[in-house]
């Protein structure tokens, strides 16, 4: 059976994990293939709230082995919390032993540089992401896998946190890591994420070769992609679709299909240009009104109109066959709502996408403005119940990216969610 990959279209925050909750009831496996513990799904069923940070959004099905990717970069502490809190076993959790770890001094520096940076910061979670990363690319990093080699750690790791505090005391003014508290934690991961790491590309390989499918979670949005996003406002992995291959040890032929999920508006975290950002009272009304604050921070969600401009360039880039539209409810009763077809920058008109960020924040929205509707989308599971102003609204935007709606989420539970068409026939 092929796979199926769920990616963030926009700048993350677009309801991934609801999604992928709804989905996973008929997947055998959920894999996760990018990203650390800045990102954060909310799922929502009759078993409770679930705030998740690295364990993916099939936890709750029975059925279904979640699969933690090489392309991921894990802080144990955090997983070993995630896997407390759910109950989870090695019969339902499989971590890749090729993800890289977030160690302790990751953590330090991410903060330290953001702080350093001051007026200029990026807006980084202080998770220790981004180090973890740069130690990766740089043949610093330490794999989870050598956590069951506590020879290999007796030798590296000396050297690595020396390195390290010459950076934090020496550059940043920090307090140093202590060496003997980083082993600590280290035996101490070891000792309870043993049962779980394995290498998971085997275990993808295995589903797709039976008659499982297989659900690729993304974690992000592909505007923040360190390639293809608006650097040097990124995240600093791969959310979009080449991440799924390189994070999981997988070949572009497993796919049967790659679905977008959008948000019926858009919203962003942290710095970088939104071209269609809503100030003022109509911003503040939807983002009470949707919650619109970070699941891992907190931190409230800058909020803007659909920009079909970076979708579309979204949908080019990760070659998607399907739009899965969120939070379509939270528009239910807008006199009128305005999509972003174009940008003007400097003067001149442009359909295209500036991924410079220089170049981005001088683009002024260009928008169509189309009747609202007041009849409620909330809760509808049937196509038949669509409102004609709601309906249009979404033809529109399928006219506008080029690519087909799928499935509507309408509301934030399981059950909330009307099927268009199956994104996994």
């Amino acid at each position: 059976m092929p796979a199926y990959a769920v990616i963030g279209a926009q700048w993350g925050d677009e309801g991934k994990g609801k999604i992928i909750d709804f989905l996973a009831e008929n997947a055998a496996v959920i894999a996760r293939y990018s990203g650390g513990n800045n990102a954060g799904h909310t799922v929502i069923n009759d078993a409770g709230t679930f705030k998740l940070h690295l364990v993916p959004s099939g936890i709750c099905w029975p059925h279904a082995m979640n699969v933690i990717g090489n392309g991921v970069v894990v802080d144990p502490d955090v997983l070993l919390k995630e896997i407390n809190e759910n109950d989870l076993d090695p019969s339902r959790l499989a971590v890749s032993d090729r993800a890289h770890l977030i160690m302790p001094y990751h953590i330090s520096l991410d903060q330290l540089e953001e702080q350093r940076r001051g007026d200029a910061k990026i807006g980084t979670t202080g998770r220790g992401v981004g180090p973890a990363y740069i130690d990766k690319v740089s043949r610093q990093g330490l794999r989870v896998g050598e956590l069951l080699d506590p020879e290999d750690l007796t030798l590296r790791l000396p050297a690595i946190v020396a390195f390290k505090n010459e950076i934090i005391t020496k550059i940043y003014g920090g307090d140093p890591i202590e060496l003997n508290a980083v082993f600590e934690k280290a035996n101490m991961w070891a000792g309870q994420l043993a049962p779980y790491i394995r290498p998971v590309e085997n275990l993808i390989a295995d589903a797709l070769e039976s008659d499982g499918k297989v659900i690729i979670e993304g974690a992000q949005g592909a505007l923040l992609d360190l390639d293809h996003g608006t650097y040097p406002y990124v995240t600093s992995s791969n959310p979009t679709v080449g991440g799924t291959l390189t994070g999981l040890g997988m070949g572009p032929r497993s796919y049967g299909g790659v679905a977008g999920v959008f948000k019926a508006y858009c919203t962003r975290v942290g710095e970088g240009p939104f071209p269609s950002e809503i100030h003022g009272e109509e911003g503040d009304s939807i983002r009470e009104q949707a919650g619109e604050f970070g699941t891992t921070t907190g931190r409230a969600r800058r909020i803007g109109w659909f920009d079909a401009v970076a979708g579309r360039y979204s949908a080019r880039v990760n070659g998607f066959d399907a739009m899965i539209i969120t939070k379509l409810d939270i528009l239910d009763g807008w006199e009128e709502v305005n999509i972003c077809v174009a940008y003007e920058i400097d003067g001149v008109r442009t359909e295209q996408f500036p991924v410079d960020a220089v170049t981005l924040d001088r683009a002024k929205p260009i928008y169509e403005t189309h009747p609202g509707w007041t009849e409620s989308t909330r809760s509808i599971t049937k196509n038949s119940e669509l409102n004609d102003g709601a309906r249009a609204y979404i033809h529109r935007l399928e006219e506008l990216i080029g690519v087909p709606t799928k499935i509507l989420s309408t509301g934030p539970r399981r059950e909330e969610t009307l099927v268009i068409e199956d994104f996994l026939a």
